[in-house]
């Protein structure tokens, strides 16, 4: 006789009973897009380690943007690709009004006011020497003028407009230095603050680097970056990045971190925790669906599903103009 306590078919035997076991489904509301802003104003360039991805000038952003919001689309980040000669030591760039972002930001504002406006807050795309900081002589990290600096910038994009700002330098103390800016610029109360709680020292952030022109010069980002195998680091991260007034907790990369995604929910279950699919787990994915390996769409839905079961709410994906398609 078997055990009627085993017995559990009978819950999803019917295609209408089965989405009901899930925790939470993929859906169009749950992606925000990653793009890249070049200050080549009307630009469409191709990033060949990254299929079907452009930096983007801001005079084709509208055009560009126009048929995903059509379909869905509700949250952009951008990414700042500034020329080389626009960087310095210690990237006075970022936050140009001239510059791509700020430029970008009152584009899509004025085109898709309902639009979320998310924009990374970091340094590396605008300075000469590729890290995500201010350094001392000694080219280390200089931990206090860095969280001044990109105080400075969070706050220069959130006057500009944007509803949320995501720092991804990994410096201690930035979040609470950000959110003091934009409580002392009266702006704290539009501007959400998206804490890139554990971002870790990965080899899937390759492509990317060549999309952002971003690499550093010398070294690596190991010094601030979490190290891989470090979860009791990604704990505390989340931990200090709630208690600094983070309103959402990002881990990054997204499918080799399941673990850290489920310990942010369980840290910090009333916040939402976004996941960022970044550039190296997208190429992956592709590569593999071009050689055979699987169908393109059934693993992309599968990775989304997985992400989602983990604990996200919110996913950062390259993938977000076929799922918005795929999600119809």
């Amino acid at each position: 006789m078997v055990s009627v306590d085993s017995l559990l078919h009978s819950g999803y035997h019917h295609p209408v009973l089965r989405p009901w076991q899930a925790e939470r489904m993929p859906s169009k509301a749950a992606l925000m897009y990653p793009i890249f802003i070049t200050d080549e104003r009307d630009a469409l360039i191709p990033i060949p380690s990254m299929p079907n991805q452009c930096r983007i000038g801001v005079a084709r952003l509208e055009a560009f943007l126009a048929p995903l919001v059509a379909k869905g689309l509700r949250a952009v980040m951008l990414f700042g690709v500034p020329s080389e000669s626009a960087k310095d030591a210690l990237g006075t760039a970022a936050d140009d009004p001239q510059g791509p972002v700020i430029q970008a930001i009152g584009v899509i504002k004025a085109a898709f006011p309902a639009l979320l406006v998310s924009c990374d807050v970091c340094l590396c795309e605008y300075t000469s020497h590729g890290h995500c900081g201010h350094l001392n002589p000694d080219n280390t990290i200089d931990n206090a003028a860095s969280v001044r600096r990109l105080a400075e910038v969070a706050v220069s994009y959130a006057r500009a407009g944007a509803d949320n700002v995501a720092p991804s330098d990994m410096m201690d103390g930035r979040m609470r230095a950000i959110k003091q800016g934009l409580v002392d610029a009266g702006l704290s109360d539009r501007v959400s603050l998206m804490a890139y709680s554990a971002k870790f020292a990965s080899a899937l952030y390759g492509p990317f680097r060549d999309a952002a022109c971003s690499g550093a010069r010398f070294g690596d980002r190991s010094a601030y970056q979490l190290p891989p195998a470090s979860r009791g680091l990604g704990r505390r991260a989340i931990e200090r990045d709630v208690r600094e007034g983070a309103d959402i907790i990002l881990i990054k990369p997204a499918s080799f971190y399941m673990d850290v995604i489920r310990d942010a929910k369980e840290i910090a279950p009333n916040h939402p925790v976004a996941a960022y699919q970044v550039s190296g787990e997208y190429a992956m994915l592709h590569h593999a669906a071009s050689a055979g390996v699987f169908d393109l769409k059934t693993a992309v839905l599968e990775n989304i599903t997985g992400l989602h079961r983990a604990g996200c709410s919110l996913i950062l994906t390259y993938f977000t103009p076929e799922l918005l398609d795929w999600l119809e």
